[in-house]
């Protein structure tokens, strides 16, 4: 099925429900590509957005999920059946404007796209189940500068049996870092007092000792463009705040695999 640029797509439940579920098995570009279907902005216009993909890859990303049934076109019921879930999102002052082409189009993408209420809950499941060592558990870093917040994690973390650490400054961070044994997992706010969670990340993602610790950015900046850039610097997850501790536990055991995915229940018997 081509795409035309004129096209415009809308998400379904299910599309719906990988941007809020406890696990994800989509790769961040495929992500990407879905956090920018809003049933408002055309295929251009999102081709335009997701910067870092070529215009080939974004259609065979949304071909993908046309087949798979994540989104339905915006001007026809869905096809599967499904209520087509549309997003609301807050997007910044020139995020769209700011492309080269930018017209009257674009301009109506950018009306279309600066509702409020958006809110992601995105954890990605690694592609292979992590192996458990014997006698070792499962370390988690929360790095946040809410002690509220910190508190409320660590309760629910170790009622898991997650050894937690936490640290609200840029100082705490490489302390905690450096604390043998590495953390197996990162929850990283973006608004730190003395640093900000995107660099801190871009740097993990550099050096050779943690680049390939996972990461889900916890975060209040419920923006489209925060959710895309925390992914291309290699976040694993982005939950946007206010969310539910238990939440934040099911997706730190599906980024580590700790879960299995989920499935859809059979018929009922009758």
């Amino acid at each position: 099925m081509a795409m035309r640029d004129e096209d415009v797509y809308a998400l379904t439940d299910k599309g719906n429900a990988n941007l809020k579920a406890a696990g994800t098995s989509l790769s961040a570009p495929e992500l990407q590509v879905l956090i920018l279907i809003d049933g408002q902005a055309s295929v251009a216009q999102v081709t335009a957005a997701a910067r870092n993909l070529t215009p080939v890859q974004t259609n065979e990303i949304l071909r993908k999920f046309f087949a798979e049934r994540l989104i339905t076109t915006a001007t026809e019921p869905s096809s599967d059946g499904l209520e087509s879930g549309f997003f609301s999102i807050a997007v910044p002052a020139g995020f769209f404007t700011s492309l080269k082409d930018a017209g009257p189009e674009t301009e109506q993408g950018v009306a279309s796209l600066k509702q409020k209420g958006y809110y992601v809950r995105i954890a990605q499941r690694p592609p292979l189940p992590r192996e458990a060592k014997a006698g070792q558990q499962v370390t988690v870093l929360v790095v946040d500068d809410d002690p509220d917040l910190l508190k409320l994690l660590r309760t629910y973390l170790k009622m898991e049996d997650i050894t937690v650490r936490t640290a609200e400054k840029r100082d705490e961070i490489i302390v905690a870092l450096q604390q043998p044994p590495k953390p197996d997992l990162i929850l990283l706010d973006v608004q730190l007092p003395d640093a900000n969670g995107f660099d801190v990340l871009a740097k993990m993602r550099q050096h050779p000792y943690m680049k390939t610790i996972p990461v889900i950015m916890l975060t209040g900046e419920a923006t489209r463009e925060a959710v895309i850039r925390g992914l291309q610097a290699g976040a694993d997850g982005y939950i946007t705040k206010p969310f539910e501790p238990d939440m934040v536990v099911q997706a730190v055991k599906a980024v580590l695999g700790l879960t299995p995915p989920a499935t859809k229940p059979g018929p009922k018997s009758s």
